[in-house]
């Protein structure tokens, strides 16, 4: 369904990713992770139709994006990592504007968007509160249901979880499996590598711009003789001693006298 192509970009000359390409497939939980700073953003603004790559491109059912970004756009549902709503409006109206700019009908919208909050615990806050008496896990809540509000082919969840708390943690992670199982696409970028563990089909790992790995958590495990993701994670990306590391910290902590 989201085919990714030899994908480059740079900024003023210093490559943020180099030669990324990878697949989702219809029905398929695809994992992105790696370091801050890997290039994951870059990867998810491009796919988005937020930036053009210098070389490479991005087809969606097997035609480029650019042919159409209104059309591609209309096909995918965006979580981003940062919450940015019109904190003014209610969540019930947020909803119905994003399904105005959608271009959804009406009763269609009010009977969808009223569903979704009630399903994710808003219901009491739909109508009156404004979104900036919210919490933060309560925004990223509305930021899923306008997500899921016109029923995409291709949804991109960058760091899902953020707020959560741990009953809405875990209705997402059930969620992410509904929806793979209806035949929808997911890109899941997340630091919460025992989540991607659990809920992702296949894992890409990124560093410093380039994929280092591509495939089932279970593969990855099994071919470098590893207990857990976090570890095959830390192996591919050369991650610091973080105990050495740690101990430095607590030991600078204890200077009072130079």
């Amino acid at each position: 369904m989201l085919e990714v192509k030899a994908l480059c970009k740079s900024y003023r000359g210093l490559p943020a990713i180099d030669n990324v390409a990878f697949t989702i497939r219809a029905g398929e939980i695809v994992g992105y992770v790696g370091p801050n700073g890997s290039g994951k953003s870059t990867t998810v603004k491009i796919v988005t139709g937020l930036l053009e790559p210098n070389t490479g491109q991005v087809l969606f059912e097997g035609k480029s994006i650019r042919l159409d970004l209104d059309g591609y756009r209309a096909a995918f549902g965006y979580v981003p990592e940062e919450a940015h709503v019109y904190t003014h409006l209610s969540g019930l109206e947020y909803l119905q504007l994003v399904g105005r700019l959608r271009e959804m009908e009406e009763p269609l919208i009010d009977l969808k968007a009223n569903r979704l909050l009630a399903l994710l615990g808003l219901e009491s806050w739909r109508r009156h509160s404004p979104i900036s008496l919210y919490s933060k896990g309560m925004k990223q809540r509305i930021l899923i249901a306008a997500a899921l509000l016109h029923d995409p082919k291709l949804l991109i969840f960058d760091e899902p979880l953020s707020g959560l708390d741990v009953l809405s943690a875990r209705l997402f992670k059930d969620l992410l499996q509904q929806l793979a199982t209806q035949g929808k696409a997911i890109l899941y970028i997340s630091h919460v590598l025992e989540v991607v563990e659990l809920v992702c089909h296949r894992v890409i790992v990124i560093a410093k711009g380039r994929i280092l790995a591509d495939a089932p958590p279970s593969e990855l495990k099994t071919s470098l003789a590893l207990a857990n993701l976090e570890s095959v994670f830390a192996q591919l990306v050369k991650q610091q001693d973080t105990q050495s590391v740690a101990q430095q910290l607590v030991q600078t902590m204890a200077v009072h006298h130079v």
